[in-house]
C-alpha cells in the first residue's frame, strides 16, 4: 500500500489520524510534513550560486505592508565564525556547518529612506519592532523550506541572542538592526531528528480559543514525546531536582520559570528602539 499524507501526519504527532488519508505522500506537502532538524553536516560545501538562489527565495517571503524590514548576514570570516562557536560551545554544528547565517530585524533601512525624502521616521514603536522580527522569521522559514527542497539540512538557533552586545559588535550592526536567530545550513550527514509536535487539539481553534482539554491533551503528548525522544539533559536540577520521568512540559515549565536573556529589553532600547 502506498504511503499517504495521513501516515506522515501520524508520524509528526504520534497519534493515528484520518486526515490526508486520500492524498499520496508526495510533493511539497509530504516534504514539509516529514521535515527534520539537522545538526550534523557532510564535509561538502554549499555552492555559492545555490546559496544566492536560496537567499533570493528568502526575499520572496511575505513581508508586512511590503516594508521588507529584515536583513541577513552570511558569516564567512573564520574569526567571526569562531566567535559564534565560542558563544555556543554546546552546539558543535555552529562551528562545523558549511553555511552560517544570521537573520536580522531591520528598522534602519526605513529610517534612511525617510531621511532620503526629508521626512520624519515616526514609526519607532513596539509594532515596528514586532513587524521587523516577523519579517525576519518569515524570510528564515522560507529559506529553510527552499534549502530543504534541494537536499540541504538546517537548524535555527535562537540562543544567539544570549549575548546581544557580542553579536552586535561581531556583525557590526548599527542602531535599529538586531539579531533574530542564526541558521546552520549544510548537506545532512545523518537522517536528522523528527520532533513530535503538540496535538492539533491544543493548537488549532475554531471561532474561539478553547483549551478545555488542556490537561488530557498535554498528558498524552508528554507520554508520546517521552516514548519517542526522551529529553536527555534536565534543566535547573539544583532548584527542581532530578525527575524520574522528565517530560516535555516539565522542561518547558523549568525554562519559563527562569527568565532567559534578562538584558534583552534594555539592550534593544539602547540600540535604537523606543518600543512605545
Amino acid at each position: 500500500m502506498p504511503q499517504m499524507l495521513s501516515d506522515l501526519i501520524a508520524q509528526r504527532f504520534g497519534i493515528p489520524t484520518g486526515v490526508g488519508a486520500t492524498l499520496p505522500a508526495e510533493g511539497e506537502l509530504a516534504r514539509i510534513l516529514a521535515r527534520r532538524s539537522h545538526r550534523r553536516y557532510a564535509e561538502r560545501p554549499v555552492p555559492e550560486e545555490l546559496l544566492a538562489v536560496l537567499l533570493a527565495c528568502a526575499q520572496s517571503a511575505s513581508a508586512k505592508s511590503d516594508l521588507q524590514q529584515w536583513s541577513v548576514v552570511v558569516v564567512k570570516d573564520p574569526a567571526k565564525r569562531k566567535v559564534f562557536a565560542e558563544l555556543l560551545p554546546d552546539m558543535a554544528h555552529v562551528a562545523k556547518a558549511p553555511v552560517f547565517l544570521v537573520f536580522l530585524g531591520d528598522m534602519r533601512r526605513g529610517q534612511r529612506i525617510c531621511a532620503r525624502y526629508d521626512r520624519p521616521h515616526d514609526s519607532n514603536t513596539l509594532d515596528t519592532f514586532m513587524n521587523a522580527a516577523v519579517d525576519s522569521a518569515l524570510a528564515m522559514q522560507t529559506f529553510i523550506l527552499a534549502a530543504e527542497a534541494v537536499g540541504l539540512g538546517t537548524c535555527p538557533i535562537s540562543q544567539l541572542r544570549k549575548d546581544m552586545p557580542l553579536v552586535t559588535r561581531t556583525l557590526e550592526l548599527p542602531p535599529g538592526v538586531f539579531p533574530v536567530a542564526a541558521l546552520c545550513v549544510g548537506y545532512p550527514a545523518d537522517a536528522g531528528r523528527l520532533s513530535l509536535r503538540l496535538p492539533p487539539a491544543l493548537v488549532v481553534h475554531t471561532d474561539r480559543y478553547d483549551d478545555s482539554r488542556f490537561e488530557a491533551e498535554l498528558a498524552g503528548y508528554d507520554a508520546r514525546r517521552h516514548a519517542h525522544t526522551p529529553i536527555a539533559k534536565q534543566m535547573y536540577t539544583k532548584t527542581y531536582g532530578v525527575a524520574g520521568r522528565y517530560t516535555w512540559s516539565d522542561n518547558v515549565s523549568r525554562r519559563l520559570a527562569n527568565r532567559e536573556r534578562r538584558d534583552f529589553g534594555a539592550f534593544i532600547r539602547q540600540h535604537g528602539f523606543e518600543l512605545e
